[in-house]
């Protein structure tokens, strides 16, 4: 295989002509439903697979549900709803606040998060981040959560493995609870939930299992996000959606999925993925891409990391 920068290009008009013919065939054929709900995100994703659901079955069999809540972004509503009119598709917005509030208390999180910086008050913003620049300099997986105090001052504080996964379990109630309205929306209409996750995010595992992960087709799955991309040119996407950065948007302190989980730049990212699967060897790599033979391989062994700590995402229950 020859490896190029211009590996990951593809025919978008053929590329789309495929998707949606396993669209339609899964909806029709398969599940034997009438249609698509879509959780609009105000992203990238969930704008390419809304184009790619109404061109596989028409505008009057999708649905999109907007699904915010407290910490949201609120340019995120805004994008989807503009979107959502694009294509002319039904679509309404759900506040889950109560939803998630009703398993576990904003407030719990809050103390929570008192707990590991005092500072922590009503009126202030947080999120966890890794360091976003690994291919410049050897470091440690370790998240930080910040906080923005109301005055702008930003504290920080390492997170322990225990503190980690309890800020994560807090987050993935959100995303679960999106996948609740999603499902009571589906089966009231007799559709099926349209996954979002591309490859990039489904091979290093930045998805959560029974919440964004846990839907009836992944269509653009197979799809790097570079890919993704490329179609979303192709369908001329609403241009702030395309030109917006990437963003996991479950925390009230905006950041971008470089920081919260890739740590590398989405310019490089794709390649050096596509690269680790195919066995590239990393001088190859280091060539092609233009970084160092010691940056390749920081990525290389990040990847191999990430790939097998999310193993469990991508299987079924176990069964006895």
């Amino acid at each position: 295989m020859e490896f190029t920068t211009d590996i990951l290009a593809i025919d978008p008009e053929q590329e789309a002509a495929r998707i949606c013919a396993f669209v339609e065939e899964q909806v029709k054929g398969q599940f034997r439903r009438t249609g698509i709900v879509i959780g609009l995100s105000g992203g990238i994703d969930s704008a390419v697979m809304a184009e790619i659901a109404v061109r596989a079955l028409g505008k009057d069999h999708v649905y999109g549900l907007i699904l915010p809540e407290k910490e949201s972004n609120p340019i995120s509503s805004r994008y989807a709803r503009v979107h959502a009119d694009k294509l002319d598709i039904g679509h309404r917005e759900i506040d889950i606040t109560p939803t998630v509030d009703s398993i576990v208390s904003y407030n719990k999180q809050d103390e929570f998060i008192r707990g590991l910086v005092p500072e922590y008050c009503p009126g202030c913003k947080y999120n966890i981040s890794l360091p976003p620049d690994l291919l410049e300099r050897d470091s440690f997986s370790v998240y930080v959560i910040q906080v923005q105090l109301p005055d702008g001052t930003v504290k920080k504080k390492r997170l322990k493995a225990d503190a980690f996964r309890a800020i994560t379990s807090f987050a993935n109630i959100k995303i679960r609870s999106r996948m609740i309205h999603l499902y009571a929306e589906a089966e009231r209409r007799n559709c099926i939930v349209a996954g979002t996750t591309n490859r990039t995010e489904l091979i290093l595992g930045d998805f959560c299992k029974y919440g964004d992960g846990g839907t009836d087709i992944e269509a653009i799955a197979h799809l790097y996000k570079d890919q993704v991309y490329q179609l979303a040119y192709y369908f001329k996407v609403t241009p702030e959606i395309i030109n917006r950065t990437p963003s996991p948007d479950t925390f009230s302190l905006p950041l971008s999925d470089q920081e919260f989980f890739f740590r590398i730049p989405f310019d490089k990212l794709d390649l050096l993925l596509f690269a680790w699967e195919h066995k590239i060897s990393a001088d190859k790599t280091a060539q092609t891409v233009g970084l160092s033979e010691d940056a390749v391989k920081r990525a290389f062994t990040d990847f191999t990391a990430k790939n097998r700590a999310t193993e469990h995402l991508r299987e079924l229950p176990h069964a006895f």
